[in-house]
Formats: C-alpha cells, structure tokens, sequence
C-alpha cells in the first residue's frame, strides 16, 4: 500500500504525528484525572479527545499552512471558539449559582495543550498542563463558598 501511495506522490510519515498525538493525550490526563475523580460533567474521555482533536486540526492543516503565518492562525482561531463552544456546553445556571465554569476552563486549557503540541510547542503544552493540574488541585482547598450546585470553579 505505501509503494501505491508513494506512486501517487504521497508520503506517509506517521510516527512524528503519532508522538505528537500521544503526548497531548498524556498531557490531558492528570486534567481528565481530576475532572473525573471530583464526577464533574467531562473526565477521563473527554480532555484527553479535546486534546488531540485540537493536535489533530494543526496537523493535519500543517501541509497547507506551512510558511503561512496567517492560514495557521486562522486555524487556531477556529480551535479555540470551537473548544469554547464545548466548554460553554459545561456551563449549568440555576437558582442556587452557576456550576461548570472550572470545567470549562480545563476544557479550553486542554485544547491550548493539544493546539501547543500541534504547533510544536511541547514546553508551552508541557506549563499549561502542570499550571491547570495544579490550578485545579490547589485552588480547590480556597474555594470560599461551596456548596452541592458548585464545581469547584
């Protein structure tokens, strides 16, 4: 198949794409973990998809944005509405407060590490992760006003 393909001008260069997608899941996981062990709306499924969905965009727009500074920031413009969008569906108002505004916020944070890692850059991804992590864990314990309708953010 890959002789078929490279005769039709296609090269197949998988693995840095497949690194590049691992390390953003692996980046959404302690996010998932807390999202998850707190049984908040979105956990362990989706930030790590959220992550290399938004790994995913600039990859695969890579080959056409390539030298193009505009094109690929049009690309991350669409990331990030379009994680916000997901993030907003986390959002609950009601009567007693709103509950989801953390959980958006990880969810928009996850999608900045998977856009990072897309764009190549692991140190940016690699911060984002451990100050979301650790945003989430730590802040927790100053949350002045909790109560059964509030996430934690």
């Amino acid at each position: 198949m890959s002789e078929w393909l490279a005769s039709m001008g296609v090269e197949l260069n998988i693995v840095p794409h497949l690194i590049a997608l691992l390390v953003a899941y692996v980046l959404a996981l302690p996010i998932a973990w807390d999202r998850e062990k707190n049984e908040r709306s979105a956990g362990l499924r989706t930030f790590p998809l959220v992550a290399i969905a938004a790994c995913g965009f600039i990859q695969a727009a890579e080959t056409v944005t390539v030298g193009n500074a505009e094109a690929t920031a049009r690309i991350v413009e669409g990331i990030i509405n379009g994680v916000g969008f997901i993030g907003g569906g986390a959002i609950l108002v009601g009567k007693l407060g709103t509950r989801g505004t953390a959980t958006a916020a990880s969810i928009w944070a996850t999608g900045a590490i998977g856009t990072a890692v897309g764009l190549g850059a692991y140190d940016t991804a690699i911060v984002l992760s451990f100050v979301t992590f650790a945003t989430l864990r730590i802040m927790a314990n100053f949350k002045a006003d909790k109560n059964e309708f509030d996430d934690g953010g």
